[in-house]
């Protein structure tokens, strides 16, 4: 099967380049905000969170009159980001230090007494940097309350950890250290999205937030070498040991990710003997390293040796993880090894620049993590042009007692694609149109970056606060992450003989912004609606290059139709020139924004799933009692028997149509309740 999204970077370098204090863009454009006392900065793997931090930190203590800073990370791998680090050898004021019994992640056991006695004695001591994990926080919190936190920053790494509810205790101590007179916070996040339905901050907690945005479009297409990425689904029977070398490159440096047991692709074996059935695979192991943790496989074709980490197997990981670690920095590593095989490990804040290709074995329902696996691909490095994302699935089965969980779990998977459409495109600027003299197609140029579209609307509503501009400005691609996980969008986006474009645009959506931001009154969702689907349709009709009368390609700088639509270089084109003389709020409402879902369902899966997937649906909008489905069972027998088929709901007949709807409630009314017993 084909990506399901596939696109080329310009490969300027920019986003790579250091100005004369040492910072990269996305670590300069953070230090711009560097007095906020609450800083949320949202930026993508590898585009330089942690040394932004460090910059950040530094002139805290040193210029801002706090004492110290405390970095904290969800677990003790992520704590090497934050080592000592020199950043007066490449022009900033001072070092970054943290002297190596503070640096917590290095200590067995980190959230043990061990480490929160420490975090406790940091605080009075003259040191003024410390890393530790999240739960080693939690637990000194516990101990000694928020008063203990004045005069401190506070970072907190992978922010999207933190979660609104009484059971989400890291949330709670950020709550209550917002209520400090002067504790500052630094929040980082690739995705300001958890992927559970629960809101990170509640509304007015957020709105104290001063937000930075780096997307993954400018830090991709600052590279110097990764100029391609993709994006596949890739759907199997049987189980995934019979199909995982239909898509393992072993020429390609490759994390995979087994899944999770509990899942529908887990083969029901441990996940020990999965990750031999893997290595069986691959080839014969010769011999295994215990110094390094690398298992030496000769390979099956005989060309040459494998070099696996194994991260699932607990005995030896500390080794495993050393020697990831040393492979960080190295100019000369790429052939230290090959691949690494985990479970739970290797997602979030992990380094290997050299991982050419992330392969997940089953849905990862979590946009958040969608986007943090991704990320381990999408590290620059010399003689590394394409990364390639892949998740592996099981087909659904319309036999099977799962069909309608293996449904859902589809529509995620169509979610996720066209969320991180949204996330690799360029970013459009969109204004109201005031006069007729403002319409005129010509191209309009970004201050920032020289190449970002900035498209006038008629009937667009600017925002009216500075909360909606914000929102505007930072959030729409996690909203475009919520909407597009919302049950009752999924369920009209692929109705759509049921749920008109207005049904959707004008009455659905404002429902679910009004769910993610309670404190916007009317006027403000409607205001933050426009944008999103101004985006959202503007965005599929670059991507389908330029075929939709809406937005058109100016200029004959487009050799030809092939290259126009190649998707090569359709987005840096499209975020050049536009002629946008039809394009008005009026027209936008009239138009099904989720058109997009029903193309790459149709081009990425096997008619069977289709087939499975419609029957899905269909259920969700026939009404039948079990009075009905009683009486017409016998019936619906014999015509299979009499036929050789089961009637089909969209037989010419109605009486056969009926009965072949009533078929499909009965069908998937027996997965549930077969689903509904195994889970007891």
């Amino acid at each position: 099967m084909t990506d399901l999204v596939n696109v080329a970077y310009a490969r300027t370098g920019a986003s790579t380049k250091s100005n004369s204090m040492g910072m990269r863009e996305m670590q300069s454009r953070a230090f711009d905000f560097r007095n906020a006392q609450f800083l949320l900065v949202k930026a993508p793997p590898a585009s330089g969170k942690s040394r932004a931090l460090m910059f950040i930190g530094i002139d805290k203590v040193k210029r801002q009159g706090l004492k110290k800073v405390i970095v904290t990370v969800p677990e003790r791998s992520i704590g090497a980001s934050f080592g000592s680090t020199e950043l007066s050898r490449h022009g900033f004021y001072s070092d970054w230090d943290v002297r190596s019994d503070f640096n917590l992640c290095n200590r067995i056991g980190s959230a043990g007494q061990g480490t929160t006695k420490k975090l406790i004695d940091f605080l009075g001591s003259d040191q003024e940097n410390l890393v530790c994990t999240h739960a080693t926080l939690r637990n000194a919190f516990e101990q000694l309350g928020p008063e203990a936190f004045e005069d401190i920053c506070v970072a907190i790494d992978e922010f999207h950890h933190v979660a609104v509810g009484d059971d989400n205790v890291l949330g709670d101590v950020v709550r209550r250290l917002m209520n400090n007179r002067n504790t500052h916070i630094v929040a980082m996040t690739g995705s300001y999205f958890r992927g559970d339905g629960q809101p990170i901050l509640l509304p007015e907690e957020e709105a104290r937030f001063t937000k930075v945005a780096y997307t993954y479009y400018e830090q991709l297409n600052g590279y110097d070498y990764l100029s391609t990425l993709g994006i596949g689904y890739h759907f199997y029977r049987g189980t995934y040991l019979e199909a995982i070398q239909e898509v393992l490159d072993v020429d390609k440096k490759t994390i995979i990710h087994i899944p999770h047991v509990n899942s529908n692709e887990s083969t029901r074996e441990t996940k020990y003997d999965e990750v031999d059935r893997i290595i069986d695979k691959l080839g014969e192991v010769d011999r295994f390293d215990p110094a390094t943790g690398i298992h030496h496989v000769t390979r099956h074709d005989g060309r040459g040796v494998l070099k696996v980490i194994n991260l699932v197997e607990e005995r030896g990981r500390d080794v495993a993880m050393a020697t990831i670690r040393d492979n960080v920095g190295k100019p000369d590593g790429r052939d230290d090894f090959d691949m690494i095989i985990a479970l739970n490990l290797a997602k979030e804040g992990f380094d290997w620049v050299w991982c050419e290709h992330a392969l997940t074995i089953g849905y990862r329902g979590s946009m958040t993590e969608v986007i943090q696996i991704i990320g381990r691909t999408t590290r620059d490095a010399p003689g590394k042009a394409h990364a390639q994302f892949t998740n592996l699935i099981a087909e659904p089965d319309a036999a099977s007692s799962k069909v309608t969980e293996a449904v859902n779990n589809m529509l995620k998977a169509i979610a996720c694609s066209l969320l991180m459409e949204q996330v690799l495109a360029p970013v459009f600027k969109f204004t109201s149109r005031r006069d007729s003299d403002e319409l005129d197609g010509t191209p309009h140029t970004d201050e920032q970056t020289g190449s970002v579209g900035k498209i006038t609307v008629s009937g667009l509503k600017e925002p009216s606060s500075e909360r909606v501009r914000q929102i505007i400005e930072t959030d729409l691609v996690d909203l475009k992450a919520t909407i597009l996980q919302h049950p009752t969008i999924l369920k009209a986006a692929l109705n759509p003989d049921v749920f008109t474009p207005e049904v959707i645009n004008q009455g659905l959506i404002p429902k679910v912004i009004a769910e993610r931001y309670p404190d916007l009154d009317d006027e403000a969702v409607e205001e933050v609606r426009q944008h999103f689907l101004v985006d959202t349709v503007v965005r599929s009709s670059a991507m389908e290059g330029g075929s939709s009368a809406l937005v058109r390609p100016v200029g004959d700088d487009l050799e030809d139709d092939e290259d126009r639509h190649s998707g090569d270089n359709r987005f840096v084109r499209f975020a050049r020139q536009f002629n946008v003389s039809d394009l008005s709020i009026d027209l936008i409402d009239s138009i099904n924004p989720f058109q997009r879902a029903y193309e790459v369902l149709s081009k990425s899966v096997t008619a069977p799933v289709l087939k499975t997937i419609h029957d899905a649906l269909r259920s969700t909008k026939i009404e039948v009692t079990e009075a009905e489905a009683v009486l017409m069972y016998d019936e619906i027998v014999a015509y299979k028997k009499h036929h050789g088929e089961w009637p089909s709901a969209d037989s010419p007949n109605p009486k056969v149509a009926r009965m072949g709807e009533i078929y499909v409630w009965l069908r998937i009314r027996k997965a549930q309740n077969k689903a509904a017993q195994e889970a007891v």
